[in-house]
């Protein structure tokens, strides 16, 4: 098969579909490997490196996908890249769908064949979506801790404290792993942090492994009213896999929250679970509501392009040498992938999809589709 790595070109995305040594296992298999001019210049691999394994360098992202059967991506097509989809194409990358109506119907309209990272499932869990949320997760409470500086519009408090200060209050809602990695991040520099989460397995679970400066709280109520009052940083960790995330936190609450307080909200690319949240960049990355600054990049891991660019094909690699060599059979032969396909040449084939957008006259199960 003939495999395409465009470059990404989202707001400062600086991730890469594939590194050198995925381009040498795929080339192994016999398949061919385009890669866009400058690819992986973002994430510290030159063009050199990927022709010394095995690939071909194209000149612009035109040549890229008009010469592929599968394209690598990270981020989702944007406007400007629906074009260059061809019907019957394989596209594996981040998709998000339920948070873009837009996007699913250009990716409907297109015809192409779309596997999500954040839908491949092995063993109840999410193998692509979980690399990326490790880096999420650790960098939002970095993030945070910069925001909360009084330069940047924050109530000036340092996580950590000092000796006669206390430190900041943290408030993680979700104990997956974002909100894991998250609290052992807030909790390593010093912070008090409160984990809500749901489910009692999961609290059992962070109260053995977490410090003692971390305590999880069940997500009610009465326990995200009194946890906001108190909260310096906010980190916003829920998720449905693919599906909108709900709305936990509401523009009501912000009115108990503290005057310069932070909301990171990793949510945002499915939605967030912020009401007053809304997608941002890299370039402006915050804004101002009621007080309470907001960090919604949709993008966060393209900050730390080179560390998220080697963790994510790490995981990814596997699943497309598997689609690179059995084209349609991969689905039937493996569950994980199943999972994973969203659309399939103009049909939506992930229910939460469909749900998201009102669509569920363009919803056939995957089974179906591949029979």
């Amino acid at each position: 098969m003939k495999v395409g790595v465009p470059k990404e070109i989202k707001n400062n995305e600086y991730r890469v579909g594939i590194v050198p040594a995925g381009v040498k296992a795929l080339v192994d298999e016999g398949h061919v490997v385009f890669v866009e001019k400058g690819a992986g210049l973002g994430s510290g691999i030159s063009d050199r490196e990927y022709e010394e394994a095995g690939a071909k360098i194209l000149p612009d992202a035109a040549s890229v996908y008009g010469e592929s059967d599968m394209i690598m991506k990270v981020k989702e097509p944007l406007p400007q890249e629906y074009k260059l989809l061809k019907e019957g194409q394989i596209v594996y990358t981040y998709f998000h769908f339920a948070s873009s109506k837009e996007l699913t119907e250009a990716v409907l309209k297109s015809g192409i064949i779309a596997v999500a990272y954040e839908t491949v499932e092995y063993q109840g869990k999410l193998p692509l979506l979980i690399p990326m949320s490790e880096v999420a997760g650790r960098m939002s409470v970095l993030v945070g801790s910069y925001y909360l500086a009084r330069p940047h519009g924050g109530e000036g408090i340092l996580p950590p404290g000092v000796p006669g200060v206390a430190p900041a209050n943290v408030l993680v809602i979700g104990g997956g792993t974002v909100g894991y990695n998250a609290a052992k991040v807030a909790a390593g520099l010093g912070a008090r942090v409160t984990i809500l989460e749901k489910s009692l397995d999961r609290m059992r679970y962070l109260s053995d492994v977490m410090p003692s400066n971390v305590v999880t709280l069940m997500s009610n109520h009465h326990n995200l009213m009194d946890s906001l009052k108190e909260a310096d940083l906010v980190i916003g960790a829920v998720l449905i896999p693919g599906a909108k995330t709900p709305k936990i936190v509401r523009r009501e609450h912000l009115s108990v929250m503290k005057k310069g307080a932070v909301i990171v909200d990793v949510s945002v690319d499915q939605g967030g679970c912020v009401e007053t949240t809304h997608p941002t960049t890299h370039e402006n990355p915050v804004y101002e509501v009621d007080s309470v600054i907001h960090y919604a990049v949709a993008n966060m891991p393209g900050a730390y392009a080179r560390t998220s660019t080697f963790t994510l094909t790490n995981a990814t690699l596997p699943y497309a040498v598997m689609l690179a060599s059995m084209g349609l059979e991969a689905f039937k032969e493996c569950e994980s992938l199943k999972k994973g396909l969203n659309i399939f040449k103009g049909k939506i084939t992930f229910k939460a999809v469909a749900e998201a957008h009102d669509m569920m006259d363009l919803y056939v199960p995957v089974d179906k589709v591949l029979a």
